[in-house]
Formats: C-alpha cells, structure tokens, sequence
C-alpha cells in the first residue's frame, strides 16, 4: 500500500510532460525545471529555472531515506540561485550554486582527465572530473548556455 501511495503521490508531482530540466547536484532529483532561456549562445546568455516539490521529494525518499515534510520544505529552501548566466565568448559563467566558472575548452594533456577544462574562479582550481568537483553537472549547465563550445 506505501508503493501505491508513493508511487501515486509522484505522478500527481511530476513536471508538465517535455519539461526540460537541469541538475544542480550529482544525487538523485537535485534538478530544476528550466523556465525561460535567453540568448543562448551568445555574450549574454541566461537559464531561468525553478525547484519543484516534485523533484525534492525524489531527494528525499530516494537519496536520503526520509518521508518527511520537513525534508522537502528544507530542501525546497536549499540556497540556490535559480538564474545561471554565460558569456559564451570569454567562457565566463555561473552555476546554480552561485558560482563563478571559466569554461577554458578541450584538455590537451593536462593531469585533469575532463574531456574539457572548467577552472572554479573564487578557489582557483581546475574540477578534475571527480563527483567531488562536480564537473558532470556543472559542464551540462554550460552546455545548455553555450551549446556550440563544447565540438
């Protein structure tokens, strides 16, 4: 009967059918619902996006073990910043964590073994592919602002 309910109370959730959305974090329903996109592409491009019951429930039950109110409100409240932005020119951008990257294009040899090289900004270090750096969201948030860098 917990199945049913469970399974019931995520398709009543579940995002409008074709709504494209982007992770912010490496762990199960650690994603938003893209909002609006402008200039994608360009010097100016912006992701406007928004965090939904839906996918802090997955979060919840499915990464954390916990059937709480409590635990989608919390994460419902998870500080984000729900615009990323990109010159697609420079390589500059931000994450949904308010981050500031430079995207520096494909490694050519270094010991970083990314098939492309984002350098963190405030910390000053390359993210080196590891789930720890966070390289697999944070190169598909990049993507989605400057999807023709990444060839």
């Amino acid at each position: 009967m917990r199945r049913f309910l469970f399974l019931l109370s995520v398709l009543l959730l579940a995002a409008p059918a074709g709504a494209a959305t982007l992770y912010y974090g490496a762990r199960v329903g650690m994603k938003l619902t893209i909002v609006k996109k402008t200039g994608i592409g360009s010097e100016h491009a912006s992701i406007l996006a928004r965090h939904d019951r839906h996918d802090a429930t997955i979060y919840c039950r499915e990464y954390g073990h916990d059937f709480t109110k409590k635990c989608i409100d919390d994460e419902m409240k998870a500080p984000l910043s729900f615009e990323i932005t990109a010159n697609c020119k420079s390589g500059e951008f931000t994450t949904f964590y308010g981050a500031k990257m430079l995207f520096q294009g494909r490694n050519k040899g270094t010991e970083v073994t990314t098939d492309y090289l984002i350098k963190a900004v405030a910390e000053n270090v390359m993210l080196d592919g590891s789930g720890a750096s966070g390289y697999d969201y944070t190169i598909d948030q990049f993507k989605a602002l400057c999807p023709n860098r990444l060839k």
